[in-house]
This record gives structure tokens, sequence and C-alpha cells, in this order.
């Protein structure tokens, strides 16, 4: 891979495979990948310290995402008690800390957590949205075993919008809307691999990598 740094972030809806997209891309790129398991922690204000020492743990041997994490302080300004929207606010600003060091420190691929807003501007971002159709997304929810399968619709459809009103909230932004990525695609007709392939494609005509 070339010397540019390279930030990928992946915006995804639920069941279209982002998320396995932007780990063998990461792969294929031979850079770090950091998803919405890593960058989560518990949104009240007496497990953050707790968990963001627990979070560094999630990615063994990733010096960089420790250091990071434990040398940050979490905005504690805000009443914790009954206060669950601030919270969120803390823990969202947190985050945000959290993947602008990443980000300034490697080339990687973040995945969800608003990180093509929040890294709007960097150089080197490449922005990518992965969707599906529904039929594609059911075969592959239900594959996972997570749900009885008639709830497998339904929890598509909550995941779906509850990351459509979190990017809303945080970004004032509509979640699906094209301007804000420099690459839509469709894993339902190319599925995951096709996808990756896309994606180098992309970098390599855009002169990103």
């Amino acid at each position: 891979m070339a010397d540019k740094k390279l930030i990928i972030t992946i915006g995804r809806q639920y069941g279209s495979g982002g998320a396995e997209v932007g780990r063998k891309l990461a792969e294929k790129l031979g850079i770090n990948v950091y998803d919405k398991n890593i960058l989560r922690m518990n949104s009240d204000e007496s497990g953050i310290e707790e968990s963001y020492f627990h979070l560094a743990d999630e990615k063994a041997g990733n010096r960089l995402l420790y250091k990071i994490i434990s040398s940050l302080t979490p905005d504690k300004s805000a009443p914790s008690y009954g206060a669950d929207l601030i919270s969120a606010d803390n823990l969202f600003r947190f985050q945000s800390e959290v993947i602008r060091k990443l980000a300034a420190a490697e080339s990687c691929v973040i995945i969800g957590r608003c990180a093509d807003y929040i890294l709007e501007g960097q150089e080197g971002l490449v922005r990518i949205f992965i969707y599906s159709d529904m039929q594609s997304r059911i075969a592959r929810i239900t594959e996972k075993n997570l749900y009885e399968p008639k709830d497998v619709v339904k929890n598509i459809k909550r995941i779906d919008k509850e990351r459509r009103d979190y990017h809303r909230y945080y970004t004032g932004r509509e979640w699906e809307a094209l301007e804000n990525y420099d690459l839509i695609i469709n894993t339902g007709t190319i599925g995951v691999d096709g996808a990756v392939q896309v994606i180098q494609d992309y970098l390599k005509v855009s002169g990103q990598a």
C-alpha cells in the first residue's frame, strides 16, 4: 500500500454485510479496522472509566488504540443521574475524540459511529455506504440465528431506524443521503467480495492507493 494516509469510513444498512466488507478490505489493504464493538462503551457515566480500558483490550495487541483511549478523559461536566440523553452526548464526544486520534495516527477503516461526519475534511478520507435489498438482508441475518425467523424483518427495520436517528441527531444530516458519501455499493448484487473489489478499484482510479 502507498505511504499516503487512507481513512475509509463505512456506513451500512443492517444486514448488508458492511462490517464484513470493512474487515476484508482492511485485511487486503494491510491496515487496522475499528468497528462499533471496539468503539462502543456504556453510556452511564459511572461505567465510562472501566469500559474504556476494557475497550482497548478488545483489540488484542493494538497498542495504539490502548494508548489513545487510556490518555483520554471523558467529559464528566454534565449530570449523570436521570440524564440519559446528556450522558449519550458525552459518550459521543469521547468516541469522536478516539476516532479523530486514530485517523490522525494511522491509515485505517472505521465502521459506523458517524465517522464520515466526524472526520470531514481529513486528508485521505473515503466515505463509503453499503446497502442491499431486503431479501438479501433477511437471508444474511437469518443465517446468523440472532432472532426468531418471524422477528428478523422487525429487527432489521428497528436497527436501521436506530442508526438513522443516531446519525441525524449527531450530524444534522440524513444517514442515507447520497451527498454524504464518495461511494455507494449494493452488496445484494455483487456480494461482500465484490464490494471489496469495487472499493479497491475506486481507490486506484481516484489516486488514493
